[in-house]
């Protein structure tokens, strides 16, 4: 099921290579804290439901590792907690930089108009210069 406005157009969210990284940099930054908050952006922006789904599981992530953070006994901390902390860091910063956002799309040339000038045509000339 897609997404589609008033027109019959699908939302696209194009994003370049800056806001890519400035998004993987936000997630690695608060180690793994607001990893919920790009995919948060991208399903208010755009509404599609797989979104939604990215949204809820690292929304998901959050809730359940928080409190097991918070309970653990130990003083070096739980080895499966830190595993899942960097896998989930991983998914996210490959979702970021490939998958998640549309790519952007070429820009048409403006269309000629009849009476401006266009590019020049071939012509063929003297090879050797005069």
């Amino acid at each position: 099921m897609a997404t589609t406005t008033t027109t019959g157009a699908q939302k696209r969210l194009e994003a370049g290579w800056g806001q890519r990284f400035g998004w993987t940099a936000l997630t690695w930054c608060s180690c793994g804290f607001l990893v919920w908050l790009p995919f948060l952006y991208v399903a208010l922006r755009r509404g599609r439901p797989s979104d939604w789904g990215a949204f809820a599981s690292f929304a998901l992530y959050e809730c359940v590792t928080v409190p097991w953070a918070v309970n653990t006994n130990d003083g070096d901390g739980d080895p499966f907690l830190g595993i899942a902390a960097c896998v989930t860091l991983v998914v996210a910063t490959v979702l970021l930089l490939s998958a998640l956002f549309d790519k952007k799309t070429p820009q048409a040339p403006a269309a000629m108009v009849y009476g401006q000038p266009g590019p020049a045509p071939y012509q063929q000339g003297y090879p050797y210069g005069r």
